[in-house]
């Protein structure tokens, strides 16, 4: 199995059973691949999938990671991988809060949610899983009181949301 294999198999796992642990396994061993060649851009978007492997567990080495991944694709010119990357940076950034206020995550999802877009939609302008965007509206949905979008817009047009700090 070569490095584009591991990753391709990670994400099949991340994407169909969301099995963490056996992803972040395919995406170690793809890794390993990419010690021996030189194709820094491929190494790159194995690390980002492995940010998304860890996210939540080790936030310090996640960000040394994607900080990696932003490096190499800012050099090889690759903006759309480079603003992926910035992503990943900043939800990593965000403080997790005492779950009264909205993450910055929360509030992003909730404004694309209320312009009407879908969840598959957004999930593609935040390059997140689609599950990630339906976990983030159901956190902000809680958070909030409220059961539906059109309950959802009134709430952000009301100003009645605040974020962490």
């Amino acid at each position: 199995m070569d490095a584009g294999d591991g990753r391709t198999r990670a994400r099949h796992l991340l994407a169909a059973r969301g099995e963490l642990d056996g992803a972040q396994l395919a995406v170690e061993q793809a890794m390993v691949h990419h010690r021996r060649l030189p194709m820094p851009f491929e190494e790159a978007r194995s690390r980002l999938l492995l940010v998304s492997c860890n996210a939540g567990s080790a936030q310090t080495s996640c960000r040394g990671i994607a900080a990696e991944a932003l490096d190499t694709f800012e050099q090889l010119g690759t903006p759309l991988w480079a603003a992926r990357a910035r992503n990943d940076l900043a939800r990593l950034d965000t403080p997790r809060g005492d779950g009264q206020g909205l993450t910055s995550a929360e509030q992003r999802a909730a404004a694309l949610a209320a312009t009407g877009l879908s969840n598959k939609q957004i999930a593609a302008e935040l390059f997140i899983a689609e599950k990630t965007v339906e976990m983030n509206l159901s956190r902000t949905y809680r958070k909030l009181g409220i059961r539906s979008r059109a309950q959802l817009s009134a709430a952000l047009r009301n100003d009645d949301v605040q974020g962490n700090p």
